[in-house]
């Protein structure tokens, strides 16, 4: 069986690429999900389901966000553990990871060309500068969608990459026991 690049491939390596493709991809989905759900969590533990939960929640996130309550969204009334452009960016990961496989083989690790990862990063400087330099106010939505489209674009190169660290790995360990 012949590969993308005209290098035979027995079956069995092709399905062991593949078996692996898809255990990186359900790894990478349940991390990105818990991640997601530990933002939501943050506002939810305040509102009273696990108080003790809120302040190292909020804690964890405020090292990687602002956490501007007036640039974040709110779940019962609290802020989440980010801002709304970061939430965009983690929810965009997690769509952009979760409808991988539904349009690309597992076992393809070429992501898109890199040019759509440099168009995606437009949406969201744009926002910012119009911000920045007071021409408009952007808004709750704004940041959520330019955020979105960020985090689904890094999904689609993240998950090949790491396919293919796995796949490097792999062939080292199987070279290593010959």
């Amino acid at each position: 069986m012949n590969n993308e690049h005209g290098i035979y491939s027995s079956i069995a390596a092709v399905e062991a690429a593949r078996s692996r493709s898809f255990r990186i991809w359900g790894a990478t989905f349940a991390l990105v999900s818990l991640w997601t759900i530990s933002i939501i969590a943050a506002p939810v533990a305040r509102s009273g389901a696990m108080p003790s939960l809120t302040e190292p929640l909020f804690i964890f996130f405020g090292y990687i966000c602002h956490q501007l309550p007036e640039r974040s969204l709110s779940v019962f009334g609290e802020p989440l553990g980010v801002c709304s452009r970061c939430f965009g960016i983690y929810l965009g990961l997690l769509l952009g990871i979760a409808v991988y496989p539904v349009w690309q083989r597992m076992e393809t690790i070429e992501p898109l060309p890199r040019f759509w990862l440099f168009i995606s990063l437009i949406p969201v400087g744009v926002d910012w500068s119009l911000t920045a330099f007071g021409i408009w106010e952007n808004t709750h939505f704004s940041r959520l969608v330019t955020g979105v489209i960020l985090g689904f674009a890094c999904g689609t190169f993240i998950l090949p990459a790491l396919i293919e660290v796995a796949g490097n790995l792999a062939r080292r360990s199987k070279a290593a026991s010959l």
